[in-house]
């Protein structure tokens, strides 16, 4: 007698249905959402992008109000965003979505992928060097193994 591993879940659809992308504001988040946005454009995906705004700082400890100014990047995030689909206008024919989470970059994106149900994660690579000692976002990620996740320089 051979015994069955348990099924995993499977949504019934061919591709993607939402795709999140990691956005921060960095060139590489940038470059993720755009590459993103093609990947859900060319699956009909919803396109989850999502700003994880932190909890704690440096600047917090001192008392510098950080929870302004980090929701004053993901305001200035979401009109970046709406402005660059408004200039593609019909061009792209693609749906998509702002989200922001609270807590660390790499909780925060588990967390939204999570909840939004997603498909795959793509995000930007590291631009810190100290991440190659400690482990950048992307490859935890990785290592997590819940979803695809495609990493863009």
């Amino acid at each position: 007698m051979t015994e069955q591993q348990p099924q995993r879940f499977e949504r019934g659809t061919d591709g993607p249905k939402v795709i999140v992308a990691g956005l921060d504001g960095s060139d590489s988040s940038m470059r993720a959402a755009a590459y993103a946005a093609g990947l859900a454009r060319r699956q009909n995906a919803v396109l989850a992008l999502v700003y994880v705004q932190p909890v704690m700082t440096a600047g917090a400890a001192l008392g510098v109000p950080v929870s302004d100014a980090t929701g004053e990047v993901a305001e200035d995030l979401a009109s970046e965003i709406r402005a660059a689909t408004e200039r593609f206008g019909d061009a792209w024919d693609l749906r998509w979505e702002f989200h922001t989470f609270r807590g660390a970059p790499y909780n925060g994106l588990v967390t939204a992928a999570d909840e939004l149900k997603a498909d795959a994660v793509v995000v930007g690579a590291s631009e810190s060097a100290g991440h190659r000692f400690v482990g950048s976002v992307a490859v935890r990620l990785v290592k997590a193994g819940r979803w695809p996740v495609t990493v863009v320089p």
